[in-house]
C-alpha cells in the first residue's frame, strides 16, 4: 500500500534513495553534525562573555540573564511552524536556511547598539536554530530509525562538542576587551557550513521517508496513536518544559556566578562552562541505553540526578575540580541522557508522517519556557540568594518531570514491536 502525506498526497522515496551507501550516509551525518557544532558554540558563547559585555552596556543581572537565554524564545516559537515546514519542503533547504539565519543573526549581535536590537538578534538567531533543529533531527532520525536514539545521540555528541569548543574558543578570541570577535568568528563559520551543506549532503539521506527500511520489514504501527497531540506526546512535553527551564537556568548564569560569588577568572568560568559541553558528549551512550532499555525509567533515573547535581553546583563544593566534575555531570544529565531521550521518545510517540511535526512540538515544549530560565533565575536569585535559586530552578522543577513522565505508555511507542539489535 503506498504511503501517503498529511494532506493524502503520495510519497515517494527519493530516486536514488537505493544508491546511498553506508559510507555516504556517515559523511552525511558527519557534515550536518559538523554544522550543529557551529550552533551549539554560537549558543555557548554568550554567557561567558556576559561580563564584559554587561559591564560596556550597563545591562542589569535579569537585562543579562534574558539576554543568555532569548534566543530559545526564538527556537521555541518556530518550532511547530518548522515542523509544519518539514511536512511540505526539502529538509536540506530548511537546514541551509536555518544555518544562514542563526548566523547572519550572530554576525549582527557584535555590531548591536543596546539592549533592544541585541535582544532581537539573539531571538532572531533562534529562529534559525529552530529550522535547523527540527530539519537535522527529523532528517537522522527518519534515516537510522532503527537506531534513533543512538542517532540522535550523535547530534547531541556533536552539540557537546560545540558546547565544549563554544566557551574556550570564545575566551581566547575575545581576550580582555575583544567580545565581539567571537561573534564574528562563528558567524563566517557557520555561513561557510551553508555552502558545504548545499554541495556535500544528498537527498536521499535528509528526504527518505521509508524508515521501516532500516530493519528489513515494513514498520508496524497501528498500536501507536493517530492523534499528533496523545497522551505521551503532552506528557512528554511537560518534562521537556521543566528540563529545558532548569538546564537553560543554569546555562544562562553559571559563568556569572563563578566570577562574581565565587571570584573565578573569565577563564576559569569558561573552562567550567565548556564542561557541560564534554558531558552532553555522552548523548550517544545515552541514546545507545535509550534504545535498548525501558526510556521511561531512563528519563526518571536522569531527572533525579539532575536534581541532585542541579543541587551541589550552587549550593555544595566550590573548589574548580568539584564544579568542573558537577558542571560536566550537568550536561551529561541533562543535554547527554534527557535532551536525547525526550526528543527521540516524542519522535517515536506517534506515526512516521508525523514526526516533523512531533520534531516541532518538541522544539516548542523545550524552548518557548528555556528563553525565560535566566531571567527567572536572575529573579529567584534577587529573593532567596544563588543556593536558594538553584534549590527551585534546578531541584525541584525536574522532579514535576519525573510525574509527568509516570503517564507515559512506552507501549504505544513506535519502536514496541521493533526487536533491538545486538
Amino acid at each position: 500500500m503506498a504511503r501517503t502525506d498529511v494532506e493524502g498526497r503520495a510519497i515517494s522515496p527519493p530516486p536514488d534513495a537505493a544508491r546511498l551507501t553506508r559510507t555516504v550516509a556517515l559523511v552525511g551525518l558527519v557534515v550536518l553534525a559538523g554544522s550543529y557544532v557551529v550552533n551549539a558554540m554560537d549558543r555557548q558563547v554568550f554567557p561567558v562573555l556576559l561580563t564584559p559585555i554587561r559591564a560596556e552596556y550597563g545591562f542589569t543581572l535579569g537585562q543579562g540573564g534574558l539576554l543568555a537565554t532569548i534566543f530559545t524564545l526564538g527556537i521555541g516559537i518556530s518550532g511547530v511552524p518548522a515542523g509544519y515546514l518539514l511536512d511540505r519542503l526539502s529538509r536540506k533547504m530548511v537546514i541551509i536556511v536555518g544555518v544562514l539565519i542563526y548566523s547572519g543573526f550572530t554576525l549582527l549581535t557584535a555590531v548591536a547598539a543596546g539592549f533592544w536590537d541585541m535582544l532581537a538578534y539573539r531571538a532572531l538567531s533562534g529562529v534559525g536554530e529552530a529550522l535547523q533543529n527540527a530539519a537535522l533531527f527529523a532528517a537522522v532520525g527518519a534515516y537510522f530509525f532503527a537506531n534513533r536514539t543512538m542517532a540522535l545521540g550523535s547530534l547531541n555528541f556533536a552539540y557537546g562538542l560545540g558546547g565544549f569548543l563554544g566557551p574556550v574558543v570564545g575566551a581566547k578570541l575575545a581576550g580582555t576587551d575583544q567580545w565581539r570577535m567571537p561573534f564574528a568568528v562563528f558567524g563566517l563559520i557557520g555561513l561557510g557550513f551553508c555552502v558545504l551543506i548545499a554541495v556535500v549532503i544528498r537527498k536521499a539521506f535528509t528526504e527518505r521517508r521509508e524508515v521501516a527500511g532500516d530493519i528489513g520489514r515494513r514498520l508496524e504501527v497501528d498500536h501507536v496513536p493517530v492523534r499528533l497531540y496523545n497522551r505521551n506526546i503532552l506528557m512528554l512535553g511537560a518534562t521537556a518544559l521543566v528540563v529545558g527551564m532548569s538546564m537553560y537556568g543554569y546555562i544562562g548564569l553559571y559563568p556569572t556566578f563563578l566570577i562574581s560569588q565565587l571570584h573565578w577568572s573569565s577563564g576559569q568560568a569558561a573552562l567550567a562552562a565548556s564542561m557541560f559541553g564534554l558531558g552532553a558528549l555522552l548523548g550517544i551512550p545515552a541514546g545507545w541505553l535509550g534504545d535498548r532499555l525501558n526510556q521511561r525509567t531512563v528519563m526518571i533515573v536522569s531527572l533525579v540526578a539532575g536534581s541532585v547535581v542541579g543541587y551541589l553546583l550552587f549550593n555544595g563544593p566550590t573548589g574548580a575540580t568539584a564544579q568542573y566534575l558537577l558542571s560536566f555531570a550537568e550536561g551529561a544529565i541533562a543535554s547527554g541522557f534527557l535532551f536525547v531521550n525526550i526528543y527521540s521518545a516524542m519522535q517515536r510517540a506517534v506515526r512516521p508522517q508525523l514526526i516533523g511535526r512531533a520534531s516541532g512540538v518538541y522544539v516548542s515544549a523545550f524552548y518557548i519556557p528555556a528563553a525565560f530560565a535566566g531571567y527567572l533565575f536572575s529573579a529567584l536569585v534577587a529573593a532567596a540568594g544563588w543556593g536558594g535559586a538553584a534549590v527551585w530552578q534546578l531541584t525541584v522543577l525536574p522532579l514535576i518531570g519525573v510525574v509527568a513522565l509516570l503517564f507515559v505508555d512506552v507501549g504505544k511507542f513506535a519502536n514496541a514491536r521493533v526487536p533491538a539489535r545486538s
